[in-house]
Protein backbone atom coordinates (compact mmCIF):
# COMPACT_ATOMS: atom_id res chain seq x y z
CA UNK A 1 0.00 0.00 0.00
CA UNK A 2 1.34 3.41 -0.96
CA UNK A 3 1.53 5.80 2.00
CA UNK A 4 2.53 9.44 2.26
CA UNK A 5 2.92 9.41 6.02
CA UNK A 6 4.02 5.89 6.85
CA UNK A 7 7.39 4.60 8.04
CA UNK A 8 10.34 6.59 6.72
CA UNK A 9 12.70 3.64 7.08
CA UNK A 10 12.60 -0.16 7.16
CA UNK A 11 14.58 -1.94 9.86
CA UNK A 12 16.78 -0.56 12.63
CA UNK A 13 18.86 2.60 12.63
CA UNK A 14 22.58 1.87 13.02
CA UNK A 15 24.05 5.38 13.28
CA UNK A 16 26.11 6.32 16.35
CA UNK A 17 23.26 8.14 18.13
CA UNK A 18 20.87 5.21 17.80
CA UNK A 19 23.61 2.80 18.82
CA UNK A 20 24.16 4.86 21.98
CA UNK A 21 20.42 4.78 22.73
CA UNK A 22 20.47 0.99 22.29
CA UNK A 23 23.59 0.40 24.40
CA UNK A 24 22.39 2.56 27.30
CA UNK A 25 19.71 -0.06 28.07
CA UNK A 26 18.74 1.32 31.50
CA UNK A 27 16.92 4.62 31.95
CA UNK A 28 14.86 6.48 34.54
CA UNK A 29 11.57 8.32 34.01
CA UNK A 30 10.64 11.47 35.93
CA UNK A 31 6.94 12.36 36.11
CA UNK A 32 6.75 15.75 37.80
CA UNK A 33 4.12 18.44 37.49
CA UNK A 34 1.30 20.22 39.29
CA UNK A 35 -0.29 16.85 40.07
CA UNK A 36 2.46 16.31 42.68
CA UNK A 37 0.84 19.02 44.84
CA UNK A 38 -2.53 17.29 45.53
CA UNK A 39 -0.86 13.85 45.31
CA UNK A 40 -4.03 11.99 44.32
CA UNK A 41 -6.38 13.85 46.68
CA UNK A 42 -9.00 16.46 45.75
CA UNK A 43 -11.59 18.02 48.06
CA UNK A 44 -10.80 15.49 50.77
CA UNK A 45 -11.24 12.44 48.54
CA UNK A 46 -8.37 10.11 47.61
CA UNK A 47 -8.49 8.81 44.03
CA UNK A 48 -6.60 5.59 43.36
CA UNK A 49 -6.18 6.27 39.65
CA UNK A 50 -2.86 7.56 38.30
CA UNK A 51 -2.06 10.81 40.13
CA UNK A 52 -1.15 12.74 36.98
CA UNK A 53 -4.72 12.10 35.75
CA UNK A 54 -6.32 13.50 38.94
CA UNK A 55 -7.82 16.44 37.06
CA UNK A 56 -9.81 13.95 34.98
CA UNK A 57 -10.68 11.58 37.84
CA UNK A 58 -11.95 14.41 40.07
CA UNK A 59 -13.53 16.35 37.16
CA UNK A 60 -11.63 19.53 38.06
CA UNK A 61 -12.03 22.54 35.75
CA UNK A 62 -8.99 23.86 33.87
CA UNK A 63 -9.26 27.14 35.78
CA UNK A 64 -9.30 25.46 39.19
CA UNK A 65 -6.54 23.00 38.32
CA UNK A 66 -4.15 25.66 37.06
CA UNK A 67 -4.54 27.60 40.30
CA UNK A 68 -2.07 25.03 41.61
CA UNK A 69 0.67 27.02 39.84
CA UNK A 70 0.45 29.50 42.73
CA UNK A 71 1.64 26.69 45.05
CA UNK A 72 4.50 25.44 42.85
CA UNK A 73 7.60 26.17 44.92
CA UNK A 74 9.77 23.03 45.33
CA UNK A 75 12.22 24.25 47.97
CA UNK A 76 13.97 20.87 48.29
CA UNK A 77 14.63 20.58 44.55
CA UNK A 78 18.34 20.16 43.83
CA UNK A 79 19.17 19.14 40.26
CA UNK A 80 22.66 17.96 41.23
CA UNK A 81 21.22 15.63 43.88
CA UNK A 82 18.79 14.25 41.31
CA UNK A 83 21.67 13.65 38.91
CA UNK A 84 23.74 11.93 41.61
CA UNK A 85 20.82 9.65 42.49
CA UNK A 86 20.47 8.67 38.82
CA UNK A 87 24.22 8.19 38.39
CA UNK A 88 24.47 6.05 41.51
CA UNK A 89 21.53 3.95 40.27
CA UNK A 90 23.44 3.18 37.09
CA UNK A 91 20.98 4.71 34.62
CA UNK A 92 22.46 6.00 31.38
CA UNK A 93 19.56 8.29 30.45
CA UNK A 94 16.64 10.09 32.06
CA UNK A 95 13.29 10.95 30.50
CA UNK A 96 11.73 14.11 31.96
CA UNK A 97 8.12 15.25 31.64
CA UNK A 98 8.61 18.67 30.07
CA UNK A 99 4.80 19.00 29.94
CA UNK A 100 2.15 16.44 30.88
CA UNK A 101 -1.51 16.44 29.83
CA UNK A 102 -2.29 19.26 32.30
CA UNK A 103 -0.28 21.71 30.17
CA UNK A 104 2.09 22.98 32.91
CA UNK A 105 5.61 23.44 31.51
CA UNK A 106 8.79 22.81 33.49
CA UNK A 107 10.52 25.35 31.25
CA UNK A 108 9.63 29.05 30.74
CA UNK A 109 7.81 28.62 27.44
CA UNK A 110 7.01 31.82 25.55
CA UNK A 111 3.85 30.31 24.12
CA UNK A 112 1.78 29.75 27.27
CA UNK A 113 1.35 31.37 30.66
CA UNK A 114 1.25 27.97 32.39
CA UNK A 115 4.94 27.61 33.15
CA UNK A 116 7.42 27.59 36.03
CA UNK A 117 8.19 31.23 35.21
CA UNK A 118 4.76 32.20 36.55
CA UNK A 119 5.07 30.12 39.72
CA UNK A 120 6.61 31.24 43.03
CA UNK A 121 9.68 29.12 42.11
CA UNK A 122 10.19 31.03 38.82
CA UNK A 123 13.44 29.27 37.79
CA UNK A 124 13.89 27.02 34.74
CA UNK A 125 13.65 23.54 36.26
CA UNK A 126 14.17 21.77 32.95
CA UNK A 127 17.31 23.78 32.23
CA UNK A 128 18.74 22.94 35.67
CA UNK A 129 18.06 19.24 35.13
CA UNK A 130 19.53 19.14 31.62
CA UNK A 131 22.72 20.78 32.90
CA UNK A 132 23.04 18.54 35.95
CA UNK A 133 22.34 15.27 34.14
CA UNK A 134 24.67 16.14 31.29
CA UNK A 135 27.45 17.04 33.72
CA UNK A 136 26.96 13.60 35.31
CA UNK A 137 27.33 11.95 31.88
CA UNK A 138 23.64 11.05 31.62
CA UNK A 139 21.68 11.54 28.40
CA UNK A 140 18.48 13.58 28.66
CA UNK A 141 15.26 12.60 26.90
CA UNK A 142 12.18 14.82 26.79
CA UNK A 143 8.70 13.46 27.46
CA UNK A 144 6.17 15.72 25.73
CA UNK A 145 2.39 15.38 25.87
CA UNK A 146 0.70 16.54 22.68
CA UNK A 147 -2.67 16.41 24.43
CA UNK A 148 -2.92 19.62 26.45
CA UNK A 149 -5.94 20.14 28.68
CA UNK A 150 -4.94 23.78 29.36
CA UNK A 151 -5.18 24.94 25.75
CA UNK A 152 -8.54 26.20 24.43
CA UNK A 153 -7.84 24.89 20.93
CA UNK A 154 -7.12 21.29 21.96
CA UNK A 155 -9.69 18.86 20.54
CA UNK A 156 -9.96 15.13 21.17
CA UNK A 157 -11.95 14.80 17.94
CA UNK A 158 -12.70 17.01 14.96
CA UNK A 159 -16.38 17.14 14.05
CA UNK A 160 -16.91 20.67 12.68
CA UNK A 161 -15.10 23.30 10.63
CA UNK A 162 -14.63 25.24 13.86
CA UNK A 163 -12.93 22.22 15.41
CA UNK A 164 -10.68 21.94 12.38
CA UNK A 165 -9.65 25.60 12.56
CA UNK A 166 -9.05 25.40 16.31
CA UNK A 167 -6.98 22.22 16.03
CA UNK A 168 -4.78 23.64 13.30
CA UNK A 169 -4.05 26.58 15.63
CA UNK A 170 -3.25 24.05 18.33
CA UNK A 171 -0.82 22.18 16.07
CA UNK A 172 0.98 25.45 15.30
CA UNK A 173 1.23 26.13 19.04
CA UNK A 174 2.65 22.63 19.57
CA UNK A 175 5.18 23.10 16.75
CA UNK A 176 6.34 26.30 18.41
CA UNK A 177 6.82 24.61 21.79
CA UNK A 178 8.76 21.73 20.25
CA UNK A 179 11.02 24.09 18.30
CA UNK A 180 11.54 26.02 21.53
CA UNK A 181 12.61 22.89 23.40
CA UNK A 182 14.92 21.73 20.61
CA UNK A 183 16.68 25.09 20.28
CA UNK A 184 16.76 25.98 23.98
CA UNK A 185 18.18 22.58 25.04
CA UNK A 186 20.21 21.32 22.07
CA UNK A 187 21.82 18.44 24.02
CA UNK A 188 18.49 16.58 24.23
CA UNK A 189 18.87 13.10 22.72
CA UNK A 190 15.28 11.92 22.40
CA UNK A 191 11.66 13.08 22.25
CA UNK A 192 9.17 10.67 23.80
CA UNK A 193 5.65 11.69 22.78
CA UNK A 194 2.47 10.91 24.67
CA UNK A 195 -1.20 11.91 24.49
CA UNK A 196 -1.43 11.05 20.79
CA UNK A 197 -4.15 8.39 20.81
CA UNK A 198 -7.18 10.63 20.15
CA UNK A 199 -9.04 10.81 16.84
CA UNK A 200 -7.84 14.38 16.30
CA UNK A 201 -4.24 13.17 15.95
CA UNK A 202 -5.20 10.10 13.94
CA UNK A 203 -6.87 12.43 11.42
CA UNK A 204 -3.67 14.50 11.13
CA UNK A 205 -1.05 11.87 10.39
CA UNK A 206 0.68 14.39 8.12
CA UNK A 207 1.48 16.48 11.19
CA UNK A 208 3.10 13.59 13.08
CA UNK A 209 5.37 12.90 10.09
CA UNK A 210 6.14 16.62 9.86
CA UNK A 211 7.10 16.79 13.56
CA UNK A 212 9.50 13.87 13.25
CA UNK A 213 11.20 15.48 10.23
CA UNK A 214 11.28 18.91 11.88
CA UNK A 215 12.98 17.66 15.05
CA UNK A 216 15.49 15.58 13.10
CA UNK A 217 16.41 18.62 11.02
CA UNK A 218 16.83 20.76 14.14
CA UNK A 219 18.67 18.03 16.07
CA UNK A 220 20.53 15.61 13.77
CA UNK A 221 20.71 12.19 15.42
CA UNK A 222 17.77 12.73 17.79
CA UNK A 223 15.55 9.68 18.37
CA UNK A 224 11.74 9.73 18.27
CA UNK A 225 9.38 7.15 19.78
CA UNK A 226 6.68 5.33 17.83
CA UNK A 227 3.88 6.76 19.98
CA UNK A 228 4.05 10.06 18.08
CA UNK A 229 3.13 8.69 14.71
CA UNK A 230 -0.08 8.06 12.81
CA UNK A 231 -0.16 7.25 9.10
CA UNK A 232 -2.54 8.34 6.31
CA UNK A 233 -5.28 6.09 7.71
CA UNK A 234 -4.76 6.82 11.41
CA UNK A 235 -2.83 3.61 12.09
CA UNK A 236 -0.45 4.27 15.03
CA UNK A 237 2.98 2.91 15.98
CA UNK A 238 3.01 0.61 12.94
CA UNK A 239 1.76 1.89 9.60
CA UNK A 240 -0.83 0.22 7.41
CA UNK A 241 1.94 -1.87 5.81
CA UNK A 242 3.04 -3.18 9.20
CA UNK A 243 6.26 -1.12 9.36
CA UNK A 244 7.38 0.59 12.57
CA UNK A 245 7.09 4.39 12.53
CA UNK A 246 9.62 6.33 14.55
CA UNK A 247 12.93 4.93 15.74
CA UNK A 248 11.79 2.50 18.42
CA UNK A 249 8.54 0.96 19.61
CA UNK A 250 7.18 2.58 22.77
CA UNK A 251 3.89 0.76 23.36
CA UNK A 252 5.22 -1.35 26.25
CA UNK A 253 3.95 0.54 29.28
CA UNK A 254 3.89 -1.37 32.58
CA UNK A 255 4.29 -4.60 30.59
CA UNK A 256 6.89 -6.46 28.55
CA UNK A 257 6.56 -8.14 25.16
CA UNK A 258 5.27 -11.70 25.31
CA UNK A 259 8.43 -13.83 25.13
CA UNK A 260 6.80 -16.23 22.67
CA UNK A 261 4.37 -14.20 20.56
CA UNK A 262 6.21 -10.90 20.50
CA UNK A 263 9.85 -11.89 20.04
CA UNK A 264 9.62 -10.41 16.60
CA UNK A 265 10.58 -7.26 18.57
CA UNK A 266 14.21 -8.27 18.09
CA UNK A 267 13.76 -7.03 14.52
CA UNK A 268 13.43 -3.42 15.71
CA UNK A 269 14.43 -1.36 18.71
CA UNK A 270 11.99 -1.03 21.58
CA UNK A 271 11.74 0.43 25.04
CA UNK A 272 9.51 -0.50 27.96
CA UNK A 273 8.71 1.75 30.91
CA UNK A 274 7.53 0.68 34.33
CA UNK A 275 6.18 2.11 37.56
CA UNK A 276 7.14 1.07 41.08
CA UNK A 277 3.59 1.09 42.51
CA UNK A 278 1.49 -0.69 39.92
CA UNK A 279 -0.80 2.24 39.15
CA UNK A 280 1.19 5.46 39.64
CA UNK A 281 3.51 7.62 37.50
CA UNK A 282 3.20 11.00 39.21
CA UNK A 283 3.50 11.44 42.99
CA UNK A 284 0.62 9.89 44.92
CA UNK A 285 0.57 10.30 48.69
CA UNK A 286 -0.84 6.81 49.31
CA UNK A 287 1.09 3.93 47.78
CA UNK A 288 -0.96 1.37 49.70
CA UNK A 289 -3.72 1.62 47.06
CA UNK A 290 -1.81 -0.57 44.61
CA UNK A 291 0.91 -3.19 44.71
CA UNK A 292 4.43 -1.81 45.18
CA UNK A 293 7.28 -3.74 43.55
CA UNK A 294 10.33 -4.58 45.60
CA UNK A 295 13.84 -3.91 44.22
CA UNK A 296 14.39 -7.49 43.00
CA UNK A 297 11.12 -7.40 41.06
CA UNK A 298 12.21 -4.14 39.43
CA UNK A 299 15.62 -5.63 38.68
CA UNK A 300 14.04 -8.70 37.10
CA UNK A 301 12.01 -6.52 34.75
CA UNK A 302 15.16 -4.63 33.74
CA UNK A 303 17.01 -7.88 33.02
CA UNK A 304 14.00 -9.40 31.26
CA UNK A 305 13.75 -6.42 28.91
CA UNK A 306 17.44 -6.52 27.99
CA UNK A 307 17.27 -10.30 27.50
CA UNK A 308 14.73 -9.65 24.73
CA UNK A 309 16.77 -6.86 23.13
CA UNK A 310 14.99 -3.88 24.67
CA UNK A 311 15.57 -0.93 27.00
CA UNK A 312 13.88 -0.50 30.38
CA UNK A 313 12.96 2.81 32.00
CA UNK A 314 12.08 2.87 35.73
CA UNK A 315 9.72 5.64 36.80
CA UNK A 316 10.00 8.03 39.75
CA UNK A 317 7.33 10.54 40.84
CA UNK A 318 9.03 13.29 42.88
CA UNK A 319 7.13 15.01 45.68
CA UNK A 320 5.85 18.56 45.33
CA UNK A 321 8.75 19.82 47.47
CA UNK A 322 11.29 18.48 44.96
CA UNK A 323 12.48 15.52 47.02
CA UNK A 324 11.91 11.81 46.40
CA UNK A 325 10.07 9.53 48.77
CA UNK A 326 12.26 7.21 50.84
CA UNK A 327 11.04 4.08 49.05
CA UNK A 328 12.27 5.48 45.72
CA UNK A 329 15.64 6.48 47.14
CA UNK A 330 16.13 3.04 48.67
CA UNK A 331 15.15 1.26 45.45
CA UNK A 332 17.57 3.41 43.43
CA UNK A 333 20.37 2.49 45.87
CA UNK A 334 19.68 -1.26 45.66
CA UNK A 335 19.51 -1.23 41.86
CA UNK A 336 22.66 0.90 41.73
CA UNK A 337 24.69 -1.43 43.96
CA UNK A 338 23.70 -4.38 41.80
CA UNK A 339 24.47 -2.53 38.56
CA UNK A 340 27.88 -1.45 39.85
CA UNK A 341 28.83 -5.12 40.26
CA UNK A 342 26.89 -6.62 37.37
CA UNK A 343 26.25 -3.87 34.79
CA UNK A 344 28.44 -5.73 32.31
CA UNK A 345 25.46 -8.02 31.59
CA UNK A 346 23.15 -5.04 30.90
CA UNK A 347 24.97 -2.21 29.11
CA UNK A 348 25.44 -2.79 25.36
CA UNK A 349 23.93 -6.28 25.70
CA UNK A 350 21.27 -7.83 23.51
CA UNK A 351 19.04 -10.84 22.90
CA UNK A 352 21.15 -14.01 23.01
CA UNK A 353 18.86 -16.22 20.95
CA UNK A 354 19.16 -19.12 23.43
CA UNK A 355 16.22 -21.07 24.82
CA UNK A 356 15.16 -19.50 28.13
CA UNK A 357 15.54 -21.61 31.27
CA UNK A 358 13.64 -21.45 34.55
CA UNK A 359 16.64 -20.21 36.53
CA UNK A 360 16.62 -16.77 34.87
CA UNK A 361 17.69 -14.92 31.72
CA UNK A 362 20.42 -14.65 29.10
CA UNK A 363 21.94 -11.52 27.59
CA UNK A 364 24.75 -11.37 25.04
CA UNK A 365 27.65 -9.15 24.06
CA UNK A 366 29.81 -10.41 21.17
CA UNK A 367 31.23 -13.83 22.17
CA UNK A 368 30.07 -13.63 25.77
CA UNK A 369 26.69 -14.86 26.93
CA UNK A 370 25.61 -13.84 30.43
CA UNK A 371 23.43 -15.96 32.69
CA UNK A 372 21.51 -13.81 35.16
CA UNK A 373 20.34 -16.27 37.81
CA UNK A 374 17.21 -15.33 39.78
CA UNK A 375 16.17 -18.86 40.83
CA UNK A 376 18.92 -20.98 42.37
CA UNK A 377 18.15 -24.67 41.59
CA UNK A 378 18.14 -27.34 44.32
CA UNK A 379 20.08 -29.59 41.94
CA UNK A 380 22.98 -27.10 42.13
CA UNK A 381 23.19 -27.41 38.34
CA UNK A 382 22.17 -24.70 35.90
CA UNK A 383 20.86 -26.38 32.75
CA UNK A 384 21.67 -24.75 29.41
CA UNK A 385 20.59 -25.53 25.86
CA UNK A 386 22.82 -23.95 23.24
CA UNK A 387 22.12 -23.38 19.55
CA UNK A 388 23.60 -25.87 17.08
CA UNK A 389 27.36 -25.73 16.55
CA UNK A 390 27.86 -23.62 19.68
CA UNK A 391 30.33 -24.68 22.35
CA UNK A 392 30.80 -23.27 25.84
CA UNK A 393 34.53 -22.97 26.51
CA UNK A 394 34.52 -21.31 29.92
CA UNK A 395 32.17 -20.21 32.70
CA UNK A 396 33.13 -17.68 35.36
CA UNK A 397 31.53 -15.38 37.84
CA UNK A 398 32.13 -11.72 37.07
CA UNK A 399 34.83 -11.68 39.78
CA UNK A 400 36.79 -14.22 37.72
CA UNK A 401 35.99 -17.33 39.79
CA UNK A 402 35.77 -20.37 37.50
CA UNK A 403 32.74 -22.64 37.52
CA UNK A 404 32.47 -26.23 36.36
CA UNK A 405 30.99 -26.80 32.90
CA UNK A 406 29.77 -30.28 31.95
CA UNK A 407 28.41 -31.27 28.54
CA UNK A 408 25.40 -33.50 29.28
CA UNK A 409 23.88 -34.15 25.84
CA UNK A 410 23.89 -32.79 22.32
CA UNK A 411 23.76 -28.97 22.62
CA UNK A 412 23.16 -29.23 26.36
CA UNK A 413 25.36 -28.30 29.31
CA UNK A 414 25.24 -27.95 33.06
CA UNK A 415 27.05 -25.16 34.85
CA UNK A 416 27.69 -25.72 38.53
CA UNK A 417 26.14 -23.24 40.96
CA UNK A 418 28.76 -21.32 42.99
CA UNK A 419 29.09 -22.46 46.61
CA UNK A 420 28.43 -19.07 48.15
CA UNK A 421 24.89 -17.75 48.37
CA UNK A 422 24.85 -14.18 47.04
CA UNK A 423 21.42 -13.35 48.54
CA UNK A 424 20.65 -11.57 45.25
CA UNK A 425 20.55 -12.46 41.55
CA UNK A 426 24.06 -13.36 40.38
CA UNK A 427 25.71 -13.37 36.98
CA UNK A 428 27.80 -15.99 35.16
CA UNK A 429 29.81 -15.09 32.08
CA UNK A 430 30.02 -17.80 29.42
CA UNK A 431 32.68 -17.68 26.74
CA UNK A 432 31.50 -19.41 23.59
CA UNK A 433 32.76 -20.41 20.17
CA UNK A 434 31.33 -21.94 17.03
CA UNK A 435 32.22 -25.60 16.75
CA UNK A 436 31.22 -28.60 14.60
CA UNK A 437 33.31 -31.01 16.65
CA UNK A 438 30.41 -32.53 18.59
CA UNK A 439 28.04 -32.83 15.62
CA UNK A 440 28.27 -36.67 15.38
CA UNK A 441 29.10 -37.45 19.01
CA UNK A 442 25.54 -38.37 19.96
CA UNK A 443 23.22 -40.88 18.29
CA UNK A 444 19.52 -40.20 18.06
CA UNK A 445 17.30 -42.77 19.77
CA UNK A 446 15.33 -45.08 17.50
CA UNK A 447 11.65 -44.73 18.31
Amino acid sequence: MELQYGADRLGKRYDADMQKFRENRLGAFIHWGLYAIPGGEWDGKIYNGAAEWLKAWAKVSVKDWLQLIKQWNPQKFDAKKWAKMAKDMGVRYVKITTKHHEGFCLWPSKFTEYTVANSPYKKDILGELVKAYNEAGIDVHFYFSVMDWSHPDWRSNIKTKEDEAAFQRFLTFTDNQLKELATRYPTVKDFWFDGTWDESIKKNGWWTAHVERMLKELLPGVTINSRLRADDYGKRHFDSNGHLMGDYESAYERRLPDPVKDLRVTKWDWEACMTIPENQWGYHKDWSLSYVKNPVEVLERIVHAVSMGGNMVVNFGPQADGDFRNEEKELAKVIGKWMQKNGECIYACDYAGWEKQDWGYYTRKKNCVYMIVFNRPYSQQLAIKVPKETQITKATLLNGEKLEVIETARNEYNVGVPKQDFHEPFVIRLEIKSSKETANKYHEALT
